[in-house]
């Protein structure tokens, strides 16, 4: 089977636990995929893109409310908007295989990689949401991720330099916070739920470091100066800034240079 063509199929499927079953399965397997770079693919008439269930409600940012992890509730909902970052990062990953074309065959395959363990994610965040009496749906959520993902659609730089580099490394920032008080709590299922993230931050640098990589690909290929390009790219789509402080090893470790850091900070 052609691997591009694949995600594109599983990216339309609307049911979790089979886009996040599948995924894994592509990922498992995926020296059995033929890599077709120069094909032009379209979704299905009639299909939006991402594939995604009735629930959760999907609000603006703006509209989702903030519980504290202090309470089970306030720590459900938590998980839940994490797991809902991690289904949103599967979509990404999907999405970069399919729609772009000409590109290395490593590109796809770092891509996938990226997919099968974003849905590794999802199932244990989903597993642990179960276990704490709640489902994914169970509360509402947003599309940020999603929505830098369709102003991207038409620019591959932009995609490389602004979900992973940019909305993917605001998690190395913010993971260590939420287990330093998911530790604080020291709730049973708070530990678990910090140890979890032990893993998800471990991978995520790698994912962050996939996107620094093509980036600074793509960069070379078309003549730009990747620091110069990234705030302009920042600037057009308006592009968050990250909110101090930094996890700077973290950063460095999946790519970012010294310049990088500086700039970031400022």
């Amino acid at each position: 089977m052609e691997l591009r063509q694949r995600a594109l199929q599983v990216l339309c499927l609307t049911d979790p636990e089979q886009k996040s079953a599948q995924t894994l399965d592509m990922y498992v397997h995926a020296a059995q995929f033929s890599i077709d770079a120069q094909a032009v693919l379209a979704p299905p008439p009639g299909i939006d893109l991402p594939g995604r269930p009735e629930r959760p409600v999907l609000l603006k940012h703006t509209e989702v409310g903030r519980r504290s992890p202090a309470t089970p509730e306030g720590r459900a909902v938590l998980m839940h908007a994490i797991a809902h970052i991690e289904f949103n990062a599967i979509n990404l990953a999907l999405d970069a295989i399919w729609r772009f074309e000409d590109m290395p065959g490593p590109f796809y395959l770092d891509w996938l990689r990226v997919a099968g363990e974003e849905a590794k994610h999802f199932r244990l965040l989903r597993d642990h949401l179960r276990d704490m009496g709640h489902d994914y749906g169970d509360f509402p959520a947003h599309q940020g991720l999603w929505t830098m993902c369709e102003k991207t659609a038409g620019d591959i730089v932009a995609r490389m330099a602004l979900v992973p580099r940019t909305l993917e490394a605001r998690g190395l920032d913010a993971t260590p916070l939420i287990q330093k008080k998911l530790r604080h709590i020291g709730a049973p299922d708070a530990l678990a739920a910090a140890a979890i993230l032990d893993i998800i931050l471990e991978e995520e640098i790698g994912h962050v470091a996939i996107g620094n990589h093509w980036y600074r690909w793509l960069c070379s290929r078309d003549g730009h100066e990747p620091l110069t390009h990234f705030a302009e790219l920042t600037r057009v789509y308006e592009a968050p800034r990250p909110k101090p402080p930094l996890n700077e090893a973290a950063r460095r470790a999946a790519g970012f240079s010294d310049e990088e850091l500086l700039w970031l900070n400022h």
